[in-house]
């Protein structure tokens, strides 16, 4: 059986669609003038889904290291997004994030900008399909987060 080359395997596949969509959401948040990053959004999402979470958190639920959760952080506590408050968790101090009312509100307009583009493709794939490629997905991940070791 002859060999696959990266660029068939579903792998590669994936990749490509992931860069689509990250590029797809830098121009719609441009487009939108929304004031923030699509990288900032998904921090405002994430916590708007999750409630309070401390930066470990944040940072292994949207797969970016410490550091650069960190810079994200302290853009958007700039900008009056979201508070910082000191709290303890498993006997250690630790700063619990959560949205300010500014940035509730900021995360749902972005959302509401953003639904016509999921519309779209709501209309070209059916919604049972999306919803078995986001099951495979899921599968994918949780099967990949256990073979490779990912340190945040």
């Amino acid at each position: 059986m002859e060999q696959e080359h990266f660029t068939d395997t579903i792998f590669y596949q994936i990749e490509l669609t992931a860069k689509y969509c990250k590029l797809l959401g830098q121009q719609v948040f441009e487009k939108y003038n929304t004031g923030i990053t699509i990288e900032e959004f998904a921090v405002l999402d994430t916590i708007l889904c999750n409630g309070e979470l401390c930066q470990r958190d944040i940072a292994k639920l949207i797969l970016k290291d410490r550091a650069n959760t960190g810079k994200l952080l302290d853009g958007l506590e700039s900008k009056g997004l979201i508070s910082r408050n000191l709290s303890m968790k498993n006997n250690r101090p630790v700063k619990l994030i959560e949205l300010t009312d500014a940035g509730r509100k900021k995360a749902k307009d972005a959302i509401n900008k953003i639904k016509p583009h999921y519309a779209k493709v709501k209309e070209i794939i059916a919604n049972s399909d999306l919803a078995k490629v986001k099951d495979l997905l899921f599968e994918l991940r949780k099967m990949l987060n256990e073979t490779i070791d990912i340190q945040i």
